[in-house]
């Protein structure tokens, strides 16, 4: 008995060794902090300890799923998308515990990283881990069957070879992505998940476009009237007898920018129904808003206008002057327009949230799409899945129903407006809440997500941050 107890405990010991040695390490790649994130900030997303202390917020990418990770700070986690999990660690926590199936526990020191050091409270961190590839990672098998058979199949951002409409073939355990597409036919883009223990199907069936008639939301022009009823008044919105009907070119200092033309109406801000699920609480209740006409820049301010109205550059993508302008917080948007106005005898100034949003949906030539000119952001857009973590030159993308670029994605752009709830009530040019410690951004930028870059979708900021991924847009 004795000798098979040690037997036992042998050959467990032997079985635990091999499972060692074939589990691989995981490593880190970057851990920093991300300024201007509000994911750790936004009333949508905060949590507080058992103290009352804020949180901070670590976004961990990774490319595997199943993913747990432990600690004393650790309060929640949550899988956001493919590839990345939020963690929800306590003020003052310093060390994070990654477990994968496969792999070997990573211990992750913040210390370590100096720009860190430990979590603060509403702040937000990027950690990216490295995953080997090679015979230790677990596969599993997908099969997929696309409809037209000549179509082109793209895999993790691959296009991949399939034979009479089916694809077959062992990827790794974890998240992917796909796409099928098809001339004359639409796309299919999503993602799906390999599990361990199951094969994966998937079909896909392109379905054949038409030709149809794209129905126009009914936008109602507001008549010039000499004392039109606002519910919120402004001196810095201009009636509609101040613009006229054609876009308006300017030149400072040998640059040149034009200001698109909006001819005012009603239009229901907020979540509107094209946005589905993807809203969240502070788009709604969608309402309606009244607005007299005015200009907006077609372009983002660009490094170009800023340098030749400021004198200097504070961008941090530079090298080409027709990218957006970034690293500029509200408070030096208001120094920039002063400065431009003496320049030009105009009066610039930053659009109010609701002109914005306006603008952004095509005005009275709106189409009802998700984002500002499409429904498929990459047409439109620079955002995470397609701008490398860079800004892009300005007017690279399709323009939306009033010829305006970049109104989602490149960069965030500010608004007039201090950051308040929605109301149910109609609005006539509204100017936003009275007062508050936030401004509204919109638009989204180059390292945020689809759901980020809808028209409808709102953030804010304190007016006295500057960040890589902030820049403006001139309203007239």
């Amino acid at each position: 008995m004795k000798n098979q107890s040690l037997y036992i405990l042998l050959l467990l010991t032997v079985l635990l060794c091999c499972q060692s040695l074939a589990a691989q390490e995981l490593s880190v790649k970057s851990l920093e902090y991300i300024p201007n994130d509000a994911a750790a900030a936004s009333y949508e997303t905060q949590m507080q300890d058992v103290n009352g202390n804020y949180a901070g917020v670590v976004k961990v990418y990774i490319a595997l799923d199943g993913v747990q990770f432990e600690g004393g700070g650790v309060l929640k986690q949550e899988k956001r998308g493919m590839g990345e999990y939020w963690v929800w660690m306590a003020q003052g926590s310093n060390r994070l515990k990654v477990r994968a199936p496969g792999f070997l526990p990573l211990e992750v020191s913040f210390r370590a990283y100096e720009e860190v050091n430990i979590v603060k409270s509403k702040l937000t961190y990027k950690l990216v881990i490295t995953v080997p590839k090679g015979e230790g990672v677990q596969k599993q098998k997908l099969t997929l069957r696309y409809t037209p058979a000549d179509a082109i199949v793209v895999i993790d951002d691959k296009i991949i070879q399939g034979i009479n409409g089916v694809y077959e073939n062992e990827l790794p355990v974890g998240d992917h992505s796909y796409m099928v597409m098809s001339a004359g036919y639409g796309t299919d883009k999503g993602t799906f998940s390999l599990l361990p223990d199951t094969p994966k199907r998937l079909l896909v069936e392109l379905e054949k476009q038409q030709t149809a008639t794209v129905s126009t939301p009914v936008v109602q022009p507001v008549q010039p009237v000499s004392s039109p009823v606002q519910t919120t008044t402004s001196p810095s919105v201009p009636s509609s007898s101040q613009t006229t009907g054609s876009n308006r070119p300017f030149t400072v200092n040998g640059v040149s920018f034009n200001m698109v033309y909006v001819e005012g109406g009603t239009f229901t801000m907020g979540a509107t129904s094209e946005q589905r699920k993807d809203a969240f609480k502070d788009e709604k209740p969608a309402h309606s808003v009244t607005l007299s006409s005015y200009y907006i820049g077609e372009t983002e301010v660009t490094q170009a206008l800023w340098q030749a109205v400021m004198g200097e550059n504070p961008s941090n993508f530079k090298g080409d002057l027709q990218r957006p302008v970034e690293e500029v917080s509200w408070e030096d948007c208001q120094k920039f327009i002063e400065k431009l106005n003496r320049m030009t005898g105009q009066q610039f100034r930053l659009p109010t949230e609701a002109q914005w949003e306006y603008a952004a949906r095509g005005g009275s030539k709106s189409r009802g799409y998700k984002y500002s000119g499409s429904n498929d952001l990459g047409s439109v857009a620079w955002y995470t899945d397609n701008s490398g973590s860079n800004t892009h030159p300005v007017k690279t993308k399709q323009p939306n129903e009033l010829g305006i670029y970049d109104m989602s994605g490149n960069v965030w752009e500010w608004c007039q407006d201090w950051y308040g709830t929605y109301s149910s009530g109609a609005q006539t040019n509204p100017t936003g809440a009275y007062s508050g410690s936030y401004r509204v951004i919109r638009g989204g930028s180059r390292d945020f997500n689809a759901r980020i870059c809808r028209s409808s979708f709102r953030a804010r900021n304190p007016p006295s941050n500057r960040g890589r991924i902030l820049g403006l847009r001139l309203s007239l």
